[in-house]
């Protein structure tokens, strides 16, 4: 059980969780062991942290569908009332959690700031969602009543990754109890405090029952068994494509209903008539912001030929005047990248792409896990660090001539994430995004934009179609529509 802290308590603390996941209220041994969270900028250790195995997650699971039942049946302004506690709780404690984000994720301190921010705000809109409307009248043609009900799933798998950990987790975890499920709660073993022991704790002290939040962190097995659990009807995984096609087959083989929002490689296309230092601003946080290790990143500037050199040397000269460095230790434009498979793989495609003839005009280096952030010009279409999602501070430009062009190239691609256009004319740059299939546009903004009350996710390669926030998309992702008829008499039937 917790205790009722105050403003001067510590929320988080490593001796409490060392080791350890958390199953139906209880701090526990993992059959997976224990493992280092590694603080990426210094490669120092935080604190321990447990991992589950395929046998915690079936008993987790358990305890989940038991508790799942009474908290449902609960009048709905309780369930609204831990998720409002919840909200404040994220604020009170914002810059205990916040350093842990920026150490334990290497985020800068405004995305750390920001995270919260949305944390917070996806509490207070799914604190409305046990008083919405949860089903509708409908026509018959039968002398009744005949009603959609909107039920709660049961128990919702949530698998999150590792580079922003609380929005990627809270927008499903929030929504599923809200709407009266219980979660079983996965977050990359790289960053299981700020992921998963944060998260627990808020809930727990903001008067969640035991069971409704079971903590499970691991790796591809503990994943896979969440998704084939029985209890699991829902699962809303969040990370890369090649990850979420593996998590949509087991889906398939258990009937599960899966929610993936995948990779991105955003399009960010500046006409003839932008003003070029507003766009070099918007493009410098939209691919180099948390060292792009965002799925909204802009990955591919499509720049008119008129404004491509201005445009590839300005943006230059902002990415080498940026500071790298470690986040904690005071104010730097980028922190580094989680680990040195990521670094190494970004520098391959820096240097893969050099070789196939892409100019290198900023960056293309790195110390540690610190990477500079990188401007490409007239990177080839077939490169990888062109047509792939690099999930590093990674700008490849091309040009195009005309607005057609620009369509094609921003269209040439398996993504459909984000999108964003720099132009003087509102309406010619919407002309161009009703014809480039993404979830989400911004005219005369960059792509990388979340907030609470808003659908977010993808098409194509970068999800399913369905999508996180806002009422109408989360009572649709964490419920099951129920139809149901009554009459005031017994029908009679021919037969």
């Amino acid at each position: 059980m917790s205790t009722v802290l105050t403003a001067t308590d510590t929320l988080i603390d490593p001796e409490v969780f060392a080791g350890k996941i958390y199953i139906d209220g209880e701090w526990v041994s993992g059959g997976g062991g224990e493992i280092p969270s590694i603080e990426p900028a210094t490669g120092e250790t935080l604190a321990m942290v447990g991992l589950a195995d395929p046998a915690d997650v079936a008993r987790a699971a358990e305890g989940a569908a038991r508790a799942q039942k009474a908290w449902a049946a609960l009048a709905h302004p309780a369930r609204a009332a831990v998720l409002r506690k919840a909200g404040q709780l994220w604020e009170q404690y914002a810059d205990e959690i916040g350093g842990w984000n920026i150490r334990e994720v290497g985020a800068i301190p405004p995305l750390a700031g920001f995270a919260l921010h949305v944390t917070a705000a996806e509490c207070y809109e799914a604190s409305a969602l046990p008083s919405a409307p949860l089903g509708s009248i409908l026509s018959s043609e039968e002398p009744r009543l005949s009603l959609a009900q909107q039920v709660p799933v049961g128990v919702v798998g949530v698998i999150s990754p590792f580079n922003v950990p609380l929005i990627l987790g809270i927008r499903a975890v929030a929504p599923a109890l809200a709407l009266g499920n219980a979660v079983l709660l996965k977050p990359d073993p790289r960053t299981v405090i700020t992921g998963g022991v944060s998260m627990v704790r808020v809930f727990e002290e903001a008067g969640l029952p035991a069971g409704l939040l079971q903590l499970v962190p691991g790796g591809a097995d503990v994943g896979e068994a969440i998704v084939a659990d029985p209890n699991v009807r829902v699962v809303a995984f969040t990370g890369s494509t090649r990850a979420g096609r593996a998590v949509g087959e087991i889906a398939g083989r258990h009937l599960t209903r899966a929610h993936l929002e995948l990779g991105g490689n955003s399009a960010y296309i500046i006409r003839a008539d932008a003003d070029i230092d507003k766009a070099v601003n918007l493009a410098t946080w939209g691919s180099f912001l948390h060292q792009g290790q965002i799925c909204m990143t802009v990955g591919r500037h499509i720049v008119h030929e008129s404004v491509f050199d201005e445009y590839v040397a300005k943006l230059a000269a902002k990415a080498d005047s940026m500071h790298v460095g470690d986040p904690a230790a005071g104010q730097v434009h980028l922190g580094p990248l989680i680990d040195e498979v990521q670094r190494d793989r970004v520098h391959t495609l820096v240097q893969d792409a050099i070789a196939q003839g892409a100019e290198l005009r900023a960056g293309g280096t790195y110390d540690q896990l610190f990477y500079r952030p990188t401007v490409l010009a007239n990177t080839p279409k077939d490169a990888a660090a062109y047509c792939d999602e690099v999930f590093g501070p990674v700008a490849s430009v091309v040009s195009f001539s005309t607005d057609d062009e620009a369509v094609a190239l921003a269209s040439d691609t398996d993504y459909g994430l984000s999108l964003g256009i720099v132009t003087a004319d509102v309406f010619a740059g919407l002309g161009m995004a009703q014809r480039i299939p993404t979830g989400i546009v911004h005219i005369n903004d960059q792509t990388v934009n979340d907030e609470a009350n808003t659908p977010f996710g993808g098409t194509g390669s970068s999800g399913t179609g369905s999508r996180h926030g806002g009422a109408e998309a989360n009572i649709d992702a964490f419920t099951d529509t129920r139809w149901i008829t009554m009459r005031r008499e017994p029908g009679q039937y021919p037969l």
